[in-house]
């Protein structure tokens, strides 16, 4: 490994951090791994592409996956790209018994002109390092983590979907892999990348999605790891969701605090759309204290509204009183969640204490939902897209297609 500088920088783009260990003399763990050693073991057979159609999220996968092995003695080893199939495991492993666990989601996209693209890659690696600290994961570059990520989809370009509605879902995950039953820093760490082919998330498609608001449960509170993307934090999440089937709903809406706080819908953001009490049209969603996931697809739709300065554009706090008085006076326009996933799903219904609260949706898809999803998709997969692709930090990383990485074993 080779070690800190006074500075260090690692950019992306014009996405710039800078190394936590640059005045020390240590090695720096950012430096791996490293793109250039990546190992490519093509697999031999080739499954059949699924019908677009009919495909349920995140059950069918690429042929190849990436993989990349840490120790606390060697370091990052060698990236490995091969054969997608079964990982083995220390039946002690940390990952399995105290959830030292992590992961992603990111997309690629197949534009207009054949070309695949990442969307906003260095936001994902910038969130993944911030939750890998928090679970004691060590630490890597994350530049070089990108670049094997784009090798790993132009192994499997093929599965990238030539489609508005359906893209390749991207899937890092990050485990502890110590062999043992203490609790604690693990000394050995596992990331692998895995694509899968998806359509809409959602079973209603495009159309609205109803929410059951109860303070019975909880996502997230301060203090904890609600601005983590950790396996926990949606394990947990599960049983209050199959209560809101229950109910005759289908997403949680997740409340905080005696006032009822509105935080996350399901696993997206939220946003509101609306005549706030001073009478301003404005978007709002809830702020980045701790216990909100800062969303690639969030920060994205903050940057676009505020480039058109057509509205107010704010993170606050929102409550279920806030909604109800304005749904009573008629100033609710719309309310959405925003993820990677979904992109945009407009909220329907909300059942609150027994009260079933019907959000403006036209036809099933209000109107600045429609704009954002069509933004945004522009952004994705049109190779001119009616939007503002040069206003932003590099959106889309181009997957280039007549780079062909080296082999080993052909």
């Amino acid at each position: 490994n080779r070690c800190c500088t006074a500075h260090c920088p690692i950019s992306f783009g014009q996405e710039e951090y800078l190394c936590k260990n640059a005045f020390t003399s240590k090695p720096c763990p950012l430096y791996s791994p490293q793109a250039a050693d990546l190992v490519i073991e093509l697999s031999q057979t080739h499954k059949a592409k699924p019908d677009l159609t009919n495909l349920v999220f995140g059950t069918v996968f690429s042929d190849h996956m990436l993989t990349i092995e840490w120790t606390s003695n060697g370091g990052w080893q060698k990236p490995h790209i091969k054969p997608f199939g079964n990982l083995s495991f220390h039946p002690a492993c940390s990952a399995m018994h105290y959830a030292v666990q992590l992961f992603e989601g990111m997309k690629a996209y197949r534009d207009t002109d054949d070309k695949v693209r990442l969307f906003r890659p260095m936001l994902n690696m910038n969130r993944m390092a911030k939750s890998a600290e928090r679970a004691c994961l060590p630490a890597f570059d994350r530049a070089e983590l990108v670049e094997c990520i784009r090798r790993l989809v132009q192994v499997d370009r093929e599965w990238v979907p030539q489609s508005d509605s359906a893209s390749l879902y991207i899937r890092p995950t990050f485990l502890g892999t110590e062999p043992s039953l203490g609790v604690k820093k693990p000394s050995r760490a596992l990331l692998y990348v895995i694509l899968s082919p998806v359509g809409s998330y959602f079973s209603t498609g495009a159309k609205s999605v109803s929410l059951w608001a109860d303070s019975k449960y909880i996502r997230a509170w301060r203090g904890g790891t609600g601005d983590c993307k950790m396996g926990g934090n949606y394990g947990a999440s599960i049983y209050a969701q199959y209560e809101a089937v229950d109910y005759g709903c289908q997403q949680v809406l997740w409340l905080y605090g005696d006032d009822h706080q509105i935080t996350e819908v399901g696993t997206m953001n939220m946003f509101l759309f609306w005549n706030n009490e001073n009478g301003e049209e404005e978007l709002a969603t809830p702020p980045l204290d701790g216990i909100i996931l800062p969303g690639i697809t969030r920060q994205s739709i903050l940057e676009l509204t505020r480039k058109w300065g057509e509205f107010k554009v704010c993170e606050r706090y929102l409550t279920m009183a806030d909604l109800r008085c304005a749904l009573e006076e008629n100033r609710v326009k719309e309310m959405f969640g925003s993820g990677t996933a979904c992109v945009v799903s407009p909220v329907g219904r909300i059942l609150y204490q027994g009260e079933n609260l019907h959000i403006p949706c036209q036809e099933g898809f209000p109107q600045l939902a429609s704009r954002l999803m069509k933004e945004l998709t522009d952004i994705q997969v049109r190779s001119h897209p009616t939007g503002h692709r040069h206003q932003f930090n590099v959106y889309s990383t181009l997957v280039q297609r007549n780079v062909i990485p080296p082999v080993c074993g052909q």
